[in-house]
């Protein structure tokens, strides 16, 4: 099936209470402003980054840390560590347990990757994030609030589809990511109006769906 969505396989999550000053500092933590620090590991980075930012929305937490493993989930470095580690802090663990929530909440029913091809070995990631909180805003130079495309695929694939997303769509590219990332992928985020947005990312995701059926251009 087409487009049918990968729901990610959230690993490990956790939680420091207390964290030392070193721990924290190392993570870019700030001793003066955070005591606690969650931590989440799953098998899809993008899907993790909108849930960190998702998180911000619904506590007081900070984004302190948020990395992809280079090669993917395919190449684990431990059966807990999968594509991404995200780490939040905050004041205390309350603030920390309230951002998990949201985080896990949105990794199991709203950001995933989807199949792009009938054998199920292309993905692609055509979300809308509808309205930006702190942590995407600031990596985008967006204001919180702010409508983002956030689309990802395969090199050959993605290439083609950005080109289709701004074309088809009133959006403008506020960053393009090209191959290899950490995971051989290649992203975009893109911005306008909601709608605008929405339309971007089903452009993007027809795109890849073609590229995928044809791969050879005639």
């Amino acid at each position: 099936m087409i487009l049918e969505p990968i729901r990610p396989r959230i690993l490990s999550v956790q939680r420091i209470p207390d964290a030392h000053p070193a721990l924290l500092r190392s993570y870019g933590a700030d001793p003066e402003r955070h005591q606690s620090l969650g931590l989440i590991t799953c098998d899809q980075d993008d899907s993790t980054f909108v849930a960190l930012d998702e998180a911000t929305k619904h506590a007081p937490v900070d984004v302190v840390y948020a990395r992809s493993f280079y090669a993917g989930a395919a190449h684990a470095s431990g059966p807990l560590s999968g594509e991404v580690l995200g780490v939040l802090a905050a004041a205390g663990p309350e603030e920390i347990d309230e951002g998990l929530r949201a985080a896990v909440a949105c990794l199991e029913h709203d950001a995933c990757f989807y199949t792009a091809d009938a054998q199920g070995e292309t993905a692609v990631f055509p979300h809308v994030v509808t309205s930006l909180g702190h942590y995407l805003s600031k990596e985008a130079g967006l204001e919180v609030g702010d409508a983002m495309a956030y689309l990802v695929a395969p090199p050959m694939e993605a290439t083609i589809a950005f080109d289709r997303a701004l074309k088809e769509a009133n959006v403008r590219a506020v960053k393009i990511f090209g191959p290899p990332t950490e995971t051989n992928f290649a992203a975009a985020w893109l911005t306008g109006e909601l709608a605008e947005c929405e339309a971007a990312a089903a452009a993007f995701a027809r795109a890849v769906v073609e590229v995928a059926r044809s791969p050879l251009y005639r």
